[in-house]
């Protein structure tokens, strides 16, 4: 027979606390280890970013504030002016004409990328095995070929005299396109560049969002099909919640690298007729290495790179609202 006793605690008084457990050192440490070992695993990436992009960077502005003639390159005086390049830029009306240009041109072209690579991606979807592996191939082929030998074909393919387009327009009746010329105009000359752009940037896109389709289970589609749905509600059900990361990734992608083209627009006409297709790289080109004017070209830049930081923080803030979409 067992009996208990009641402890009673006297009036006014707390209750004892519980004794509190110490974790062993052992846990500390582990626990210690797991937090830093991220920011050690990065510390290599950060201290290369620092190194290739920071001091860069921070010379960039250095530039910015000095005249840097091809005189002053060549003596090492230093020179500085201030705001007075800044000034100089941003009360340029070309300046401003060819930001606009630029931004219309990066808009066009990324559109039509786009467009094109989700289309060719939903089609390779549904493609027999045969025919899809002819068009990848025939895609990376597009993807792998220089760049300066795909400007090349296109320039030749758009000549005035001997391109092929002229001839078969004229041959399907067309005859007033005999001895056309599409470098006549700045908007002819950058549809030009546009298509040559669209051209070798559709096989990475498409690429991209086809391996985000094959990502969504067959089920689905089938469970939409069973509901009644047709294709284009199947598409915008199924296909879209899961491509709509991945798109807004190229986009953005598509976005930084059609702003900052140069290559093509250079080799196809070097901004011309008459500056009717120059971009902002052109122009900072032309003020920088052509007119020896560094610190302008550098100015140049540096608004550049602004514009482009105000696009990557737009970029961020799409992202995370996607994910508090995702985890909501």
């Amino acid at each position: 027979m067992t009996t208990t006793e009641d402890v009673t605690t006297p009036a006014g008084s707390s209750p004892p606390a519980s004794p509190r457990i110490k974790p062993p050192k052992s846990n500390r440490r582990l626990r210690l280890g797991e937090r830093t070992a991220p920011y050690l695993l990065l510390l290599p990436a950060l201290v290369a970013i620092l190194v290739l992009l920071g001091w860069p960077t921070l010379q960039l502005i250095g530039i910015s504030f000095r005249k840097l003639d091809l005189r002053e390159l060549v003596s090492g005086e230093m020179v500085w002016v201030g705001f007075e390049n800044f000034s100089e830029i941003l009360s340029d009306p070309e300046f401003w004409e060819i930001t606009v240009r630029t931004l219309v041109f990066t808009a066009a072209v990324v559109l039509t990328t786009l467009l094109l690579a989700l289309f060719m991606a939903l089609l390779m979807r549904h493609l027999n095995p045969v025919v899809r592996v002819i068009l990848q191939v025939a895609l990376i082929l597009a993807w792998a070929t220089p760049v300066l030998a795909t400007t090349t074909v296109f320039q030749w393919i758009f000549d005035q005299q001997y391109g092929i387009l002229n001839k078969t327009l004229a041959k399907l009746g067309f005859d007033g396109f005999i001895g056309h010329s599409w470098f006549s105009t700045g908007p002819s000359t950058l549809t030009v560049i546009g298509l040559l752009v669209v051209w070798q940037a559709v096989p990475f896109v498409a690429f991209t969002l086809y391996a985000g389709l094959l990502g969504v289970p067959k089920e689905q589609y089938e469970a939409a099909g069973i509901d009644g749905a047709n294709a284009w509600q199947a598409f915008w059900a199924v296909s879209w919640p899961a491509i709509r990361p991945i798109l807004t990734m190229v986009t953005f992608l598509s976005v930084l690298w059609d702003f900052k083209l140069f290559a093509q627009v250079w080799a196809i006409r070097q901004g011309g007729p008459d500056g009717a297709s120059t971009t902002l790289p052109v122009y900072m080109y032309l003020k920088g290495l052509a007119g020896n004017h560094f610190g302008l070209a550098a100015t140049a830049a540096l608004l550049m790179m602004l514009v482009l930081i105000l696009l990557t923080a737009r970029y961020v803030q799409l992202l995370v609202r996607t994910k508090e979409a995702d985890l909501s």
